[in-house]
C-alpha cells in the first residue's frame, strides 16, 4: 500500500508541475544518462588502452596506444553529445528538421573550407593505427626527410640533418619511406683507376669489411657478412665497384663512413689509386706544345704585383 501511495504521489506531483516540469525532468534525465554513458565508455577505452600498453615493451608503442585512446575518447564524447543534443531539442519541442537542414548547408560550406583539416585527422589516425611512423624514426615524407620528433593526428614534426624543423600535415603525406625498421643497407660505391687489378681491389675491400665485423664497436652494428656485388659500372675516369653491409637501423651512415675511412687507408698502403676526373684530348692535325711553369717562376708575378705601388 505504501508503494502504491508513493507512485500516486509521484504522479500527482508531476501532474501538478505541468508540462514544463515534466519536460525539465526528461531533459535532466537525458543529460544525466549522456554524462554517465560518456564516462562509462571513456573509462572502458582507458582500461583497454592500459591493458594493451601493459603488454607492450616498446615505449613508443605505448605512446601510440595513448594517442589512439585519446582520439577514441574524444570521438565518443562528440557522438554522445550530438545524440543527447538532438534528444533534448526534441523534448523541448523544437523542430529538428529545419536545424538539420541548416546544419547540412553549414556543414557543406564548412566542409569545403575544412576538408584539408579533416583529411589531416583521418590520415593521422591511420598513420598511428597502422604503426607506419613512430617517434625516433628516420623517415622521408615526400620532399621532407629527417628524425621524427612528434606524431599527432594533425601533423608529423621532423628535424632534418641541419637542425631545421619541418611540420608536415598528415593530409599531404602520400608515401612514407621509413629507414628505421628491421634493418638497413649501407651501400658503398668505390671508384678505382682503370689500370688497377679489379680482383685485387675486391680482395682489399673484403679484407677491410672483415676487419669491420671483427671490430668491438662496429661488429655489433653489422648484421651479416659484407656483400660484394662486383663491378657496378665503367665511369668516365674510374671503375665503380659496389658492395653493401646489412646493419642495424639508423647505423648505415656510421658504418659506411667508417668503412670508407678504413678503405682509403688500405688503398694507400697497397698503392691502389683513387683517380681524379680526367679527359683525353685528341688533335686532328698539328702539334700542341704544353709547358709547365716552375712553381717559383709562377709565384714571382703574384709577389711582384703585390709589392708594386698602385
Amino acid at each position: 500500500m505504501r508503494g502504491a501511495s508513493w507512485v500516486e504521489e509521484a504522479r500527482a506531483s508531476l501532474s501538478g508541475m505541468g508540462s514544463w516540469g515534466v519536460t525539465a525532468v526528461r531533459v535532466l534525465i537525458i543529460l544525466l544518462v549522456a554524462w554517465a554513458l560518456t564516462l562509462f565508455l571513456q573509462r572502458m577505452i582507458r582500461k583497454v588502452r592500459i591493458r594493451i600498453a601493459s603488454r607492450l615493451e616498446d615505449a613508443e608503442a605505448v605512446k601510440r596506444a595513448e594517442t589512439l585512446g585519446r582520439a577514441f575518447r574524444y570521438l565518443v564524447a562528440v557522438a554522445v553529445s550530438l545524440v543527447a543534443g538532438v534528444l533534448v531539442l526534441s523534448e523541448l519541442g523544437v523542430s529538428i528538421a529545419p536545424i538539420l537542414g541548416a546544419t547540412g548547408v553549414a556543414g557543406i560550406a564548412i566542409g569545403f573550407g575544412a576538408q584539408s583539416l579533416v583529411k589531416d585527422y583521418f590520415t593521422g589516425f591511420f598513420l598511428l593505427l597502422e604503426n607506419q611512423i613512430r617517434q625516433g624514426d628516420v623517415v622521408k615524407l615526400g620532399d621532407h626527410s629527417g628524425l621524427v620528433e612528434e606524431v599527432t593526428l594533425r601533423f608529423v614534426r621532423l628535424r632534418d640533418y641541419d637542425g631545421n624543423v619541418h611540420f608536415v600535415p598528415n593530409g599531404e603525406i602520400r608515401t612514407v619511406v621509413n629507414m628505421s625498421r628491421g634493418f638497413a643497407q649501407a651501400v658503398v660505391d668505390v671508384s678505382v683507376a682503370y689500370k688497377e687489378d679489379v680482383d685485387r681491389v675486391m680482395t682489399v675491400m673484403q679484407s677491410v669489411a672483415a676487419s669491420m665485423r671483427d671490430d668491438a664497436v662496429f661488429g655489433q652494428k653489422i648484421l651479416d657478412a659484407f656483400e660484394l656485388a662486383g663491378v657496378e659500372k665503367w665511369d668516365d675516369s674510374a671503375i665503380v665497384i659496389r658492395g653493401r653491409f646489412r646493419v642495424m637501423p639508423l647505423e648505415q651512415w656510421n658504418v659506411r663512413r667508417e668503412y670508407l675511412r678504413r678503405l682509403k687507408r688500405a688503398f694507400d698502403e697497397q698503392g691502389i689509386e683513387i683517380p681524379f676526373p680526367q679527359r683525353d684530348l685528341h688533335l686532328r692535325d698539328g702539334i700542341l706544345e704544353l709547358r709547365r711553369a716552375p712553381r717559383d717562376d709562377a709565384a714571382r708575378p703574384a709577389e711582384s704585383s703585390a709589392a708594386s705601388p698602385h
